[in-house]
């Protein structure tokens, strides 16, 4: 099956660190990088989708980020 997130979080060394554990446990880059300002918390946010194929069938109930 090939599985999806989108990683998101304020910009800082944590956002990095996110996709850097993502991509270590063997999820792959999708496209770019987002970059926005979040108005209603005053701080940029950044996000990165990631994909991954990994055996079994999708459900609903599959847990991602254990993936």
């Amino acid at each position: 099956m090939k599985l999806y997130r989108f990683l998101s979080a304020d910009d800082t060394s944590a956002f990095c660190h996110k996709v850097t554990e993502a991509l270590n446990k063997g999820w792959e880059l999708h496209g770019g990088p987002t970059y926005a300002y979040d108005a209603a918390h005053g701080v940029m946010r950044c996000g990165q989708a990631v994909v991954k194929e990994a055996p079994g069938t999708y459900t609903p109930d599959t847990k991602l980020g254990e993936q």
